[in-house]
């Protein structure tokens, strides 16, 4: 019971810290520029131009309909964290307004301002949370439709409040830089969802086996798995080479494997994560 309220205090910190990650580069970077990472944010920045309602109360006004329609479609806990991750992104962002701008460049705003949201973006979605808008419309869609993707839906949103935001202030860069903090965004949320270091998967078929597994192992301290398999044109069954390496590491795979056997077929595909000996614990 101590694990879970632990555990639950730990998530709502986090929700907390991410939040004011969040309004911290929507108000001093996106903000000033006109710019947005789409969702209720946007519609919330458009409003703050055309008729001066504070960004937090707005983006709370318009989370409103939706957590009376979550309240009966979604998880109870999505839902609480949900109204808290909402609830301080709308504090934090009216706080942070009043701050002086950190750059009147759309394009640092556009940088600086796609990363920072990504990262307490990133933070509250490790929580389990959510600060409501586009992602929690998917989850809702999702109820009445469970073959929708989340993501699909979410790019869907993000795309229509880029392109009021282009209509409403009429200047196409706008957009532009919207959509360039979107991805830097969505980049912040996979690096550290997944790790910047991607491992390397090599698959090495041919007829040198032994001698190869036995150099990558001597030479660059690697283990290789022999998979057994069956070349379906020669009808031969045969092992295949399985060895996961770095970026650096994979190089000197390839290099090994051709040196012995200039007719190995090897295929090298990209592994998000990797645990066990030599990778993560």
């Amino acid at each position: 019971m101590k694990k879970i309220i632990k555990q639950y205090i730990i998530e709502i910190l986090e929700i907390l810290i991410g939040s004011s990650i969040m309004a911290l580069g929507i108000s001093l970077f996106l903000l000033p520029s006109k710019l947005s990472t789409g969702g209720f944010a946007g519609i919330s920045t458009i409003f703050y131009y055309l008729f001066k309602i504070p960004i937090g109360l707005s983006n709370l006004i318009l989370n409103i309909p939706l957590f009376i329609v979550a309240w009966f479609k979604i998880g109870k806990k999505f839902f609480y964290k949900s109204i808290l991750g909402t609830i301080s992104l709308s504090v934090f962002l009216d706080i942070f307004n009043k701050i002086n701008p950190a750059t009147g460049d759309s394009f640092l705003a556009c940088v600086y301002g796609g990363i920072i949201v990504g990262i307490g973006t990133a933070i509250i979605l490790k929580a389990n949370g959510s600060t409501g808008g586009s992602e929690l419309v998917s989850h809702i869609a999702k109820e009445y439709n469970p073959n929708l993707r989340i993501s699909n839906m979410i790019v869907i949103i993000d795309i229509i409040v880029i392109m009021l935001n282009i209509l409403i202030f009429k200047e196409i860069e706008i957009g532009l830089y919207s959509a360039i903090a979107i991805y830097l965004m969505g980049k912040i949320i996979d690096i550290i969802f997944e790790g910047i270091y991607f491992t390397k998967l090599i698959f090495i078929i041919s007829d040198e086996n032994d001698k190869i597994a036995e150099k990558i192992g001597d030479e660059i301290k690697r283990g290789t798995t022999g998979l057994y398999g069956k070349r379906m044109y020669t009808k031969k069954d045969d092992l295949v080479l399985m060895c996961a390496a770095g970026r650096g590491d994979a190089i000197k795979v390839k290099s090994i494997a051709k040196k012995i056997d200039p007719r190995a077929f090897i295929i090298i595909s990209n592994a998000r994560e990797v645990f066990g000996v030599g990778f993560k614990k």
